[in-house]
């Protein structure tokens, strides 16, 4: 067996089962001995029949006097008795829907059974515990630190350590590429006894060295990422973008509101930045509705004085013709405007001339490459090799994670040595910020324009649902508009009735709710056109309540829309609610979020009862983050980075050496091959592209 091993040959695994372990990425060996336990049973407590008592975590060893299975008159489940005997006693242990232990299991088998001690009038027992049959050998489930893995479905924590088992000697064959200097001064084990520490520890004192060494791994590699990163930014060289303070006072004192301390602070950092002649690398974070285009026109007027070009690109058509829109009125006169999208060309300063579509593009383009156009907005259009720059100076990105890597890095090179600002409406804690942005510098917003009426949130009990109802009527006759938001496209299986999706909410609610309203349906299987269509209607008030899928998160600004209504909410982070909930309270109309449960845990009402009293997102964030971790909460796919699977944001002292490690290797990078090697084996951490 090796490394590369697929994880289809190794022993018991079928067709299945391999299917299984794919979809929580394990395919080969490698990937299983990095797959961690969550946490430990402790089963070391080999203790006599006779003397258990209830509520302890014990194993108990004896011999298997009968077995037999049963059903249950009441549930109808299969009920498996067994008695156990030691030389002190016996004890009755009950497994359930477990039929096939009465094959595997025979009168005479010495056993090992690990669980928590339960009783009844009958005496003490053992309710569903781990069980092996006795060997010569260290048991793998039983009277051990047992190590407990997330499971996926048909996959049980016995086989999970059955295999890691199987793949742990390949531990062996991976090569140590932290120096050795570096381990010695931060205390940490070789990489290979870490990865068979944390899987099989003989006590916590172990686990705790194995996993220390396994979560420095992974902040070293991500600072290290950034130092990198940070360090060839600091070789190239971007326009200077000089500050022009007369005019910027003269456009702050036109704007029909006042801007606030945090927007006046990120514009001050941003703007000076692009004074530099070292390229801007910059994450401009803030709360949904917090003002960050009007920071981002600042930027981009600047660059115009200086007789450069600049780019804002966002992720839709609806959003780059709401960025479109507002510059427009923003920089009134101040600068040319112009639109690039696939369906929709537009110039702020006139019209383009041309009758058909593919002719407006075809002159758009020319005008953007002349540099007649002084701000061009747009989406991936953008990055068709026909659009040219004549002197693209800035580039920004709005809700940078929507984009794939390459596209972000394709419109960076349009503009040799541009400033990069890239905006987001997700909240990200600046602990966070500082783990895992380290290449970028971040500024943020964190709080909302003067005249905002906060979203009055409420939890609603299912016996008021009729009320709600009534609610969302009496909202929609004052000209008011809803969003609908649900987990699921359509119902999967006819089990999943109680689970809410766009589909069967639709029709609910347009044929028995509310027939006499318009009601219209959104989510990601629409095609592109058919999306922005609905958006647009909606937008224009030709629909009163829209049922969507998470699709409405970020970009849509809807300022007629009052009530944000979520089905299923216990299935959504308290980020993702923050967003959704940010897509109302845009205007000076009181707005509400209502919060529906299908079948909430006491955990999940406790999460979404903190939700209803928090407005802040950044507040909201480092609670989510608390309870959920950052791969959970931003997700390696959306925020584009490398999942952490140990360390967390409590740890601040390792997080700290990690970072003091990784600026002194990135320094002298080259004496240090094993490390260059694995970073760029790993997946990388492209902001800076």
């Amino acid at each position: 067996m090796q490394l590369s091993t697929p994880i289809s040959q190794f022993s018991r695994v079928g067709k299945t089962t391999a299917k299984h372990l794919e979809r929580v990425g394990v395919r080969i060996a490698k990937d299983i001995l990095y797959y961690f336990p969550f946490r430990y049973e402790d089963f070391r407590n080999i203790v006599p029949i006779v003397n258990l008592h209830e509520g302890s975590a014990v194993t108990v060893t004896g011999k298997l006097e009968l077995i037999a299975n049963r059903r249950s008159f009441r549930t109808r489940r299969t009920i498996t008795e067994a008695l156990i005997s030691d030389a002190t006693g016996s004890i009755r242990v009950l497994w359930f829907n477990q039929p096939f232990l009465t094959e595997s299991l025979r009168p005479g088998d010495e056993l090992l059974l690990s669980g928590i001690v339960k009783a009844d009038m009958l005496g003490p027992q053992l309710v569903s515990p781990v069980y092996e049959k006795k060997t010569r050998g260290e048991p793998t489930h039983t009277a051990r630190i047992v190590p407990m893995y997330p499971l996926t479905g048909g996959v049980t924590q016995k086989q999970m350590r059955f295999l890691i088992k199987q793949a742990l000697p390949m531990a062996e064959a991976l090569s140590e590429w932290l120096p050795e200097s570096l381990r010695r001064g931060n205390d940490l084990i070789s990489l290979s006894r870490a990865l068979t520490m944390v899987h099989f520890p003989s006590d916590m004192a172990e686990a705790e060295t194995a996993t220390k060494r396994l979560k420095f791994d992974e902040l070293f590699t991500l600072q290290l990422q950034a130092a990198l990163a940070r360090r060839e930014l600091s070789l190239r060289r971007a326009p200077k973008i000089t500050f022009h303070e007369a005019e910027i006072k003269s456009f702050v004192k036109s704007l029909p509101f006042t801007l606030t301390k945090f927007q006046k602070v990120a514009a001050w950092e941003i703007l000076k930045d692009i004074e530099k002649t070292l390229p801007m690398n910059r994450l401009l974070s803030g709360d949904v509705g917090s003002g960050k285009t009007v920071v981002a026109a600042m930027a981009l007027y600047t660059a115009v004085l200086n007789d450069y070009q600049a780019v804002l690109m966002a992720p839709t058509e609806v959003l780059a013709e709401q960025h479109y829109a507002s510059l427009t009125i923003l920089l009134h006169g101040r600068a040319r405007v112009g639109l690039l999208t696939r369906s929709s060309q537009r110039l702020s300063s006139g019209t383009l001339p041309s009758r058909t579509k593919v002719a407006q593009k075809r002159e758009l383009i020319k005008i953007i490459k002349s540099g007649e156009i002084d701000i061009i907005v747009g989406t991936q259009a953008l990055l068709e090799d026909a659009v040219n720059f004549r002197r693209l100076a800035l580039v920004i990105v709005d809700e940078q994670h929507r984009f794939g890597v390459a596209q972000r890095s394709a419109i960076k090179t349009k503009g040799q040595g541009a400033h990069f600002l890239s905006m987001t409406a997700t909240p990200i804690p600046r602990s966070l910020a500082l783990l895992l942005y380290g290449d970028l510098d971040v500024s943020q917003i964190r709080e909302l324009p003067p005249g905002r009426k906060p979203i009055i949130t409420r939890l609603v009990d299912p016996a008021n649902r009729g009320k709600a109802y009534q609610f969302i009527r009496e909202q929609t006759q004052r000209g008011r508009q809803v969003f609908v938001v649900c987990p699921l496209i359509e119902d999967a299986h006819p089990e999943s009735v109680e689970k809410k999706s766009v589909l069967s909410e639709y029709t609910k609610l347009s044929q028995d709710v509310f027939p006499d309203l318009r009601v219209r349906f959104l989510h990601g299987k629409l095609k592109t056109v058919e999306k922005e269509a609905t958006l647009r209607d909606f937008k224009n008030r030709q629909a009163d309540i829209l049922v969507a899928t998470s699709v409405i998160e970020v970009g849509i600004d809807i300022p007629n829309a009052s009530i944000m209504m979520i089905e299923g909410a216990e299935r959504f982070g308290l980020a993702q609610l923050h967003q959704f909930r940010g897509r109302v309270g845009r205007s000076s109309h009181q707005s509400y979020c209502l919060l529906f449960t299908e079948d909430a845990s006491a955990a999940a009402e406790d999460r979404l009862k903190y939700f209803e009293h928090h407005n802040d997102g950044f507040a909201l964030a480092e609670k989510d983050l608390e309870l959920r971790g950052p791969g959970e909460v931003y997700g390696t796919e959306q925020s584009g980075l490398m999942q952490l699977r140990l360390a967390t944001l409590a740890d601040r002292d390792l997080i700290k050496d990690a970072r003091a490690a990784a600026e002194k290797i990135a320094l002298e990078i080259q004496k240090y091959p094993a490390v260059a090697r694995h970073v760029g084996t790993e997946k990388k951490v492209l902001h800076l592209e």
